[in-house]
């Protein structure tokens, strides 16, 4: 699947369909929301799925094998991604977010090269002239 979900980006009650196992039905979605620390792209799909916990429908299994297959699909290269975000006044001005260049074997070698990407980046904005930042 190219898309966690499909183009109609809605899920309803579906009253009248099949119900499923609830607690397979949690157990998919425990894990999703799991995921949704690292993959962002998942998240509006997940959350919605994550609604329907109660009371659970084909339709709403559905959606959320679609999720799996989305993830199945995904090139994985274990990288470890940053970003950061710039707000003024409460508002988003600009966002960036970057892949890194190495492989990270932990997440705190991860934390610490972007640590470190950071710091450089202030480094470089700290020592510029006022006219040239």
């Amino acid at each position: 699947m190219k898309t966690p979900m499909a183009p109609p980006l809605k899920i309803h009650v579906d009253s009248a369909g099949k119900s499923v196992d609830i607690t397979n039905y949690r157990g998919m979605i425990g894990s999703l929301i799991y995921l949704t620390a690292s993959r962002l792209d998942i998240m509006y799909a997940t959350c919605l799925c994550a609604r329907y916990q109660a009371n659970p429908k084909e339709s709403h299994l559905a959606v959320v094998k679609r999720i799996f297959r989305y993830l199945k699909g995904s090139k994985v290269d274990r990288k470890s991604t940053n970003g950061s975000c710039q707000l003024l006044g409460g508002n988003l001005v600009s966002w960036s977010s970057k892949k890194q260049n190495s492989v990270s074997t932990s997440t705190a070698e991860a934390e610490y090269v972007a640590a470190g990407s950071c710091y450089l980046q202030l480094a470089d904005l700290f020592t510029k002239p006022l006219d040239e930042a």
